[in-house]
């Protein structure tokens, strides 16, 4: 007694009744219009011209795969959409606790491998769809057509999937350099969160790198409104937070004995000071292993004596890097109110046609990064409280156009020239979701501005640094309208 086949299933007597899976082979024209179906659905649905026409198992395979992709972006549009702080915090393992840290990288990276096998799963979908197509049965210019076809549509949309591939290596790697994986979170002081942004240059025909410009940033721990407030360079006798250098310096800073730890008493002297004068790190141990340098932490302590406010992060912004930013970023818009050389003299009193290589016009401009370089160095026909001015329209200027649009259009110039533009001791785990929230919160807010200048108020030669602390403690802390300010 024989025993009868197995019935096939419905769903496969369904398939194995169409055309697609048993085709007329001896119609050119049935292969030609078959062949056009099967390129279709490889790229709009991949695995599906498996399921209908060849290896079930490949197809659903590739099926699934493709809805699990499909599933995993709509799900990362509606956090970019509802939650980026926490879509940020995800992909950059920032919720991940300290004492695991070197699993940070972790999501990332498996974003990145987890694209890079969808891509090459398309390409051997595409190349089984070509199989399946029988290129030998369609038409003379199908065949060209439907090869020229497939190959386009897998580079179309396997090189979408290798780039973002890439993207998130390049965000994986510049999120790794760029914050300190391990280092504690502070609490927010005084309801803001205070960082010290520092511009050094370094560029040709420096002989050091000295921070020619000096701020600090002032972020409120709940609404995100942000202010800077701009320190001129060369602010004199200058108190310090408790610390090594009010130790050293207990009734304020009068500069080294030695002329060549500095040129004077000013704040911009005191990495030259601390770092080759004095053993900074006796003075600040451990600084490296924190990210940081004792002549940047020197600069921290005299922040916090000048302002009177807690500065637990640094910033540093390298002013020749910063040029290549702006670059990545098409240029950027400045209204120039004053004609501006580009250069400096060889000597004191050199006239500016002799050394001057170009010049800044007045009026409306698109700068490059170079150009840029030099509208916020140029000093000599004007006056170091002049540049401060154009340091902050420049930093407003490029925040401004440091829109999500702009950057994924430029993303990879922008993210390696970041990496040799900034160093910062902040942490990785005050980044996301902390500051990208609060970033998210003031971006529709005007930033806040404070120059501790002749302008502003404050003497340049004798400052008052109680009343300088009083002038920022009221900027940070306006008076609300049930109170009335201090008399």
């Amino acid at each position: 007694m024989t025993l009868a086949a197995p019935r096939p299933r419905a769903q496969e007597r369904l398939f194995d009744a169409q055309p697609l899976r048993h085709p007329d082979a001896t119609s050119t024209e049935v292969m030609t219009r078959r062949g056009w179906w099967l390129v279709v659905l490889n790229f709009v649905l991949p695995g599906s011209a498996q399921v209908v026409a060849g290896n079930r198992r490949l197809g659903r395979f590739g099926l699934g795969a493709t809805l699990l992709m499909w599933t995993v972006l709509v799900l990362t549009g509606l956090f970019a959409l509802l939650s980026p702080s926490v879509l940020f915090a995800l992909a950059t393992g920032s919720f991940i606790p300290d004492f695991l840290s070197w699993f940070r990288p972790l999501p990332l990276t498996i974003v990145q491998i987890v694209l890079l096998a969808y891509a090459a799963l398309w390409v051997v979908l595409t190349i089984d769809t070509l199989r399946l197509v029988r290129l030998v049965r369609v038409g003379p210019i199908a065949r060209i057509g439907m090869t020229i076809v497939s190959v386009g549509l897998l580079v179309l949309s396997g090189s979408g999937a290798a780039w973002a591939a890439q993207a998130a290596g390049t965000t994986r790697d510049a999120f790794s350099q760029l914050f300190a994986q391990s280092a504690a979170v502070v609490p927010p002081s005084d309801g803001y969160y205070n960082i010290l942004l520092l511009g050094a240059d370094s560029g040709e025909g420096r002989d050091s790198m000295r921070f020619d410009s000096i701020s600090v940033v002032s972020i409120n721990a709940d609404t995100g409104a942000t202010t800077i407030t701009g320190i001129p360079r060369d602010m004199p006798h200058f108190p310090f937070a408790p610390g090594p250098m009010q130790d050293e310096y207990p009734n304020g800073h009068t500069g080294h004995a030695n002329a060549t730890c500095g040129w004077g008493s000013g704040i911009n002297q005191l990495r030259t000071e601390v770092e080759i004068c004095q053993d900074g790190n006796k003075l600040y141990p451990g600084t490296k292993e924190r990210g940081s340098e004792p002549g940047i932490e020197a600069t921290k302590d005299a922040a916090e004596g000048i302002l009177g406010i807690q500065i637990p992060y640094y910033v540093l912004i390298d002013m020749k890097s910063f040029a290549d930013v702006i670059d990545a970023l098409g240029g950027v818009d400045i209204n120039v109110q004053e004609r501006l050389p580009k250069g400096g003299p060889a000597y004191d009193g050199q006239p500016v046609d002799d050394w001057a290589f170009g010049w800044i016009e007045p009026g409306q401009q698109h700068m490059d990064g170079d150009t840029a370089q030099w509208y916020a160095r140029s000093r000599y026909t004007t006056s170091d409280f002049d540049r401060m001015r154009r340091q902050r329209e420049l930093q407003e200027a490029v925040l401004s156009q440091f829109t999500p649009q702009n950057v994924l259009t430029h993303f990879q110039e922008v993210a390696n020239s970041t990496t040799s533009l900034v160093e910062t001791d902040l942490p990785q785990g005050l980044i996301a979701p902390t500051l990208v929230n609060l970033a998210l919160k003031a971006k529709d807010q005007p930033v806040g501005t404070l120059e501790l200048t002749p302008a502003g108020g404050v003497d340049e030669f004798d400052p008052d640094y109680a009343q300088v602390q009083q002038m920022v403690h009221d900027k940070l802390h306006p008076p609300t309208e049930t109170e009335s300010p201090a008399p």
